[in-house]
């Protein structure tokens, strides 16, 4: 193909054409021929016409490359530079990075004490439910139904530390054997992964702050679905988990020591003991079947009590009642001997603010779930509004790619396994997963880490968290030191053999791509968050302990067909990818079936007609409040403020492209009524979610 002449000198207009290299204007229209153009060796020039070059972009322009939403946010300089400021400006400069990095400090030390006033709440709501739930024997035996009593119980009191020390308690009551109490142990596990889920959904306003964030918070989730669902079975054949800790306590003889170090909670404790105390040994009393504790309160009212031995003689029915024959004798008429009565002295009441209230353990749950969730929301939202101010120009260049570069060639694979030992030592140093990983949500939602990153550092903070109760069980008394660090030692392996099935090969971590699946979709449909966290953590775990309270047969009639069903789904879709030719016609898409099993389309309407039709009757000081909560959360996008509204075709701007030369002129235009945009032009990014 010949090229055009000249082609840099045309004219960008679509209604004229190019007669030559120097004549740009229309053919004559009044019948009349025009002369051809000379040029210096007096020879007539060919004239050429070219047609109009919107016509012909689509010939010579690549399509663009779709931009991948997972890519991390480009962090530009910005503001005056360092070196070009005077002295009073690097001062001034250095004084309000301080103070930012002060309050930032502030706000996570707040964050880190609502998590723990948010644990004590749900205590108080569930925590004798949780005890009940324990304490229910028709099930022990059943290992599906104890990791569900795991993950149930570790939701509602939002703690597995919690959920664990009652599995220890039982283990040593004997009430559990060990082998039982594996599978509440991995429902534990689950079970905590909830609450960096539940911050997560506070980072809604912002879709692409919302997709990383949620992805980031359900990278855990996975892992230890997957997990279970793998090492489930193999410890219900094998029991290798049991065989290897039992084999490590009789080996190593482990003696009891001293309390495990508080560390974190050293700093947090003075706060919130002076908000809540609870007395979680009712919970145990409870689990252990205890039929005084459930009219005990869950609100510590003393906390130094004196507890006085004394031996009084006391009457008998016969000698052989007595304690000791020698302390035994009679009058004639009874038979007496001598006994030892405890009895509690109180000494000095607990200083929190519900010592005196007199408020039913139920209402005080209430008030503290109020309280912390509005610390967490308002932590949360400082926060990442001072991430984003002190983490911007170099300084978040410089920390971004420390975080997430790796180690050069050939020994680029140990940084990941350098991010899991980061993880399980910062996890040890906070003691608690739930509050390393929910600082990290954050993070992940402002574009510094990134999920690969994050995979690994969440990995980390799985196995801190046993570390943690590894040191509290070597602290416990002598008659429980075997259980408890029996159990604790499972939870260990457990999360070690999960990382070794999810980790070592980059194929196997299929954790990051279902969380990033997960991630878009509820960035699409942001309402499918909520309703993946109540399906996931209660509604999915009571639907099989109702299950399994009927029986292993109607658990497996039910089950198995539901289980085969979604096997052949996967089948299916599998097939769909890779290979459709060897299927029907019929089944090598979806659109056999209806839409709304297909798609979360229809799904999606009818949420937003259902709340569109709420927001129109709710009255006028509801919508005040909307408001004001939404310039809180999601100033951006907000059905209150009617910026999620489609766009109308006033406002639709169309991008018309162009060929290489014309690309120093930016020709933008709008589209005029009643003409549709070309199909052939990409989406916009909220039409691509």
């Amino acid at each position: 193909m010949a090229p055009w002449p000249e082609v840099e000198n045309a004219q960008p207009n679509p209604g004229k054409y190019i007669g030559g290299i120097t004549d740009g204007q229309q053919p004559p229209t009044d019948g009349k021929e025009k002369e051809p153009n000379k040029n210096v060796a007096g020879t007539a020039d060919t004239k050429v016409e070219l047609q109009p070059y919107h016509s012909t972009a689509t010939l010579i322009e690549e399509h663009p490359g779709v931009e991948d939403p997972w890519d991390l946010p480009e962090l530009q300089p910005k503001g005056i530079r360092w070196s070009e400021r005077d002295t009073k400006g690097k001062i001034l400069c250095s004084l309000r990075q301080i103070g930012r990095l002060v309050l930032l400090l502030a706000f996570l030390y707040l964050f880190v004490c609502s998590l723990d006033i948010l644990s004590s709440a749900f205590q108080l709501l569930g925590g004798k439910m949780a005890g009940k739930i324990f304490s229910n024997n028709s099930i022990i035996s059943n290992p599906l139904a104890g990791l569900m009593i795991g993950v149930l119980v570790t939701a509602l009191v939002q703690s597995s530390s919690t959920s664990t020390s009652i599995i220890v308690s039982m283990v040593a009551s004997s009430l559990l054997s060990v082998r039982t109490a594996i599978p509440y142990v991995m429902g534990a596990n689950i079970g905590t992964s909830i609450t960096n889920t539940l911050v997560a959904l506070m980072q809604v306003g912002d879709r692409n702050v919302f997709r990383r964030a949620f992805a980031g918070a359900t990278i855990h989730d996975f892992f230890n679905w997957l997990s279970v669902l793998v090492l489930l079975p193999v410890e219900v054949s094998t029991h290798y988990l049991e065989a290897l800790t039992n084999l490590m306590v009789d080996v190593f003889n482990f003696r009891s020591g001293e309390d495990a170090p508080e560390l974190l909670r050293v700093i947090t404790k003075p706060l919130t003991n002076f908000i809540i105390r609870l007395d979680k040994k009712v919970i145990n009393q409870i689990a252990l079947n205890d039929p005084t504790a459930m009219n005990k309160s869950l609100i510590k009212i003393w906390c130094k009590t004196l507890t006085n031995v004394t031996q009084v003689n006391v009457t008998v029915p016969s000698i052989q009642n007595c304690t000791s024959r020698n302390l035994c004798w009679t009058d004639g008429i009874s038979t007496w001997t001598i006994k030892n009565v405890t009895s509690k002295e109180n000494i000095a009441k607990c200083q929190h603010l519900f010592v005196n209230a007199n408020l039913m353990d139920v209402a005080v749950g209430i008030i503290l779930l109020v309280i912390s969730a509005l610390m967490l929301c308002g932590c949360l939202i400082m926060i990442v509004r001072l991430l984003a101010s002190v983490l911007k120009g170099q300084v978040a260049i410089v920390i971004k790619k420390t975080i997430n570069t790796d180690f050069p060639f050939p020994f680029s694979w140990l940084t990941g396994y350098l991010a899991i030992l980061v993880g399980a030592g910062m996890t040890f140093i906070v003691q608690s997963s739930s509050v390393f990983t929910s600082t990290l949500t954050p993070l992940i939602g402002v574009g510094v880490i990134s999920i690969e990153r994050a995979y690994p550092l969440t990995l980390g903070a799985n196995i801190g968290t046993t570390t943690t109760a590894i040191m509290a069980a070597l602290a416990s008394p002598g008659k429980t030191l075997k259980s408890a660090l029996q159990i604790a030692l499972c939870h260990f392996f457990f999360n070690i053999t999960g990382i070794l099935l999810w980790y070592p090969i980059p194929y196997t971590r299929l954790p990051i791509r279902l969380a990033k699946g997960l991630g878009n979709i509820s960035a699409k449909y942001r309402w499918f968050a909520v309703f993946y966290l109540v399906t996931l953590f209660f509604l999915f775990p009571l639907a099989v302990f109702g299950l399994s309270l009927a029986g292993w047969p109607v658990l497996v009639g039910v089950g198995v067909p539901i289980v085969l069903v979604i096997l052949l789904v996967l089948v299916l879709k599998l097939l769909q990818a890779s290979c459709p030719r060897i299927l029907p016609k019929v089944f090598q898409t979806w659109s056999f079936l209806p839409m709304c099993m297909r798609s979360l389309k229809p799904w999606d309407v009818a949420i937003s007609l259902a709340t569109g039709c709420c927001m129109r009757n709710c009255c006028c000081c509801c919508r005040i409040c909307c408001r004001f909560c939404c310039s809180l959360c999601c100033p951006r996008c907000c059905r209150c403020s009617k910026c999620c509204r489609e766009p109308t075709e006033e406002e639709e701007v169309t991008q018309i492209k162009v060929p290489e030369s014309f690309r120093t002129i930016s020709v933008v235009v709008e589209a005029p009524e009643g003409v549709p945009k070309s199909p052939e032009e990409p989406k916009s990014q909220e039409d691509t979610l």
